[in-house]
């Protein structure tokens, strides 16, 4: 495990900046507020958070955006390539004022991956501020949701989803697993849907989509995707994975 120092308090982003890092997996990122804005979107990986003991979850194609003055540490279980932007408080007005999972556009990550790849920092010039100002639109723009991925502390459902993060590709059933933690199905169907606001099986599914999203940025085959993920075949993976994206794994590649 490797702990990032904290991040110095300095002068606000001017007006935006943004920085491209790889973290290996286990660093751990103490609490800390900025005064500015952040949207933190990661390339490869997952990252998740912690705000006021909730915690959420950054997977690539969701981005988590962090108003200014935001309480929050963050680690990553795996290796990670991230990107943060840092959005200064001025321009945050029209954004969200609460921390929000904002669903990443190809135009949002095209503006990202260009200022990456020519290693902008700084938008310094006038065509680098008009994309700056195009980004933070976008940022506007984005549909968002409090959670993608809502975590539990209910001492029932807390050790069943800890399991299955631990092992995306677990088969068991929702009654198999009432049977484990000593209680019913119908017990802990029901506090799926008090605690996290979703159905068990929708849960499982976006963990695998979360899953997924880090092996396929990584250039994981498919078959092999579907084949840890629990699927008997490839084409039943894809089927899950275009429901929920509206694509397939392939294009998205």
């Amino acid at each position: 495990m490797s702990v990032r120092p904290p991040r110095i308090q300095g002068d606000p982003p001017n007006p935006v900046s943004f920085r491209t890092e790889n973290y290996g997996a286990g660093t751990v990122f103490p609490e800390t507020r900025q005064p500015w804005g952040e949207l933190n979107y990661a390339l490869i990986g997952v990252l998740e958070f912690d705000v006021q003991g909730v915690r959420y979850l950054s997977p690539p194609q969701y981005a988590i955006w962090l108003p200014p003055d935001t309480l929050h540490s963050a680690h990553n279980k795996q290796d990670l390539r991230y990107v943060t932007v840092y959005v200064q408080r001025a321009l945050c007005a029209d954004l969200p004022d609460t921390l929000s999972t904002l669903s990443i556009s190809p135009l949002l990550k095209a503006i990202l991956a260009d200022f990456a790849a020519r290693d902008v920092t700084v938008p310094k010039t006038t065509e680098d501020l008009r994309l700056a100002e195009v980004m933070v639109d976008q940022i506007r723009l984005a549909p968002r949701c409090e959670s993608y991925l809502p975590i539990s502390d209910d001492p029932l459902l807390r050790p069943v989803l800890s399991a299955l993060q631990s092992d995306p590709g677990d088969r068991h059933s929702l009654a198999e697993w009432a049977r484990r933690v000593g209680t019913t199905e119908r017990t802990l169907s029901r506090r799926c849907q008090d605690d996290l606001g979703i159905s068990f099986n929708d849960w499982r599914q976006r963990l695998k989509l979360v899953a997924a999203l880090s092996m396929i940025e990584a250039g994981e085959p498919v078959h092999r995707i579907a084949s840890e993920l629990g699927y008997s075949n490839a084409s039943a993976f894809i089927a899950m994975f275009r429901r929920l994206t509206g694509t397939s794994p392939t294009q998205l590649r």
